[in-house]
């Protein structure tokens, strides 16, 4: 059988008695308190104006917005009638199930009160958390692919995965397909253009282009990824993760149009 075989990794990664800690677990864990670093280095290089106590609350709210907006994302777009039989399902975030869309408009909402409780400027809020957001994508895809879910489509590439819960069939690991794009890729290309003073001043352009370039990496990848069973496809041919990544082209879109048409705000204007 061609394929190469599934590496055979729990999805727990240790136990403490009776509480298992699973990899899904810590790879958002460690998204956030890399990217809460990195945020930290990045305002004392560029003398930006947070506080270190503004900046921790930030994490904070960032953190139940992409909690409590991935997995209610997820219940919506991408569930089953289980969540309804038995709701506390809905909690059991330990067991997977988070939408990144979901966790966007979390995000949003969660940067929203922040920004209007220290009184910054909500695009440059969002400016900084994008720079980072890619960290904790990549850290989840790999933790999608050690999970052994949300694998890819049937296919003879050489590199294909013989994933145990797809049948044991050679399949595309679109999860770290997605990884790369969505995680490493965006990063490089966020944080090069975030050099530039004329991108940093334009408070909302890195946000816009964060949307833009993961609506396109995600419909491309899902052209790899098998689509959800309880959902199959759109028109016959679109996947939900596309249909709800087209509108995030085209708001990204408008809005990156719509500040390199206006002049740039000064630095200090958060």
């Amino acid at each position: 059988m061609t394929g190469l075989t599934f590496p055979d990794i729990s999805p727990i990664m240790f136990s403490v008695g009776p509480i298992a800690i699973r990899w899904y677990s810590m790879a958002y864990l460690a998204g956030i308190l890399l990217a809460w670093r990195l945020v930290l280095k990045n305002i004392a290089k560029y003398q930006l104006s947070y506080t270190r106590q503004s900046i921790d609350d930030l994490v904070f709210y960032a953190t139940l917005g992409i909690i409590l907006g991935g997995r209610l994302g997820y219940v919506i777009f991408y569930g089953t009638d289980l969540f309804w039989k038995n709701p506390l399902e809905i909690f059991a975030v330990w067991k997977g199930g988070m939408s990144f869309h979901g966790g966007v408009l979390g995000v949003i909402v969660a940067v929203y009160w922040f920004a209007r409780k220290y009184k910054y400027r909500f695009l440059g809020v969002t400016d900084l958390i994008v720079l980072y957001a890619p960290i904790g994508i990549c850290c989840g895809r790999l933790a999608n692919f050690i999970n052994d879910e949300l694998w890819g489509r049937v296919t003879d590439v050489p590199w294909a995965v013989r994933f145990p819960n797809g049948g044991y069939l050679p399949r595309h690991p679109s999860q770290l397909y997605e990884a790369f794009f969505e995680g490493v890729v965006m990063f490089a290309v966020l944080n090069w253009l975030w050099r530039y003073k004329p991108v940093r001043d334009r408070h909302g352009l890195v946000s816009a282009l964060f949307i833009v370039l993961y609506g396109i990496f995600r419909i491309s990848m899902e052209q790899f990824r098998e689509p959800d069973v309880q959902l199959g496809y759109f028109f016959s041919f679109l996947t939900m993760g596309q249909l709800l990544s087209l509108p995030l082209i085209i708001v990204g879109g408008a809005v990156i149009w719509y500040l390199l048409k206006h002049k740039p705000q000064a630095e200090n204007q958060l």
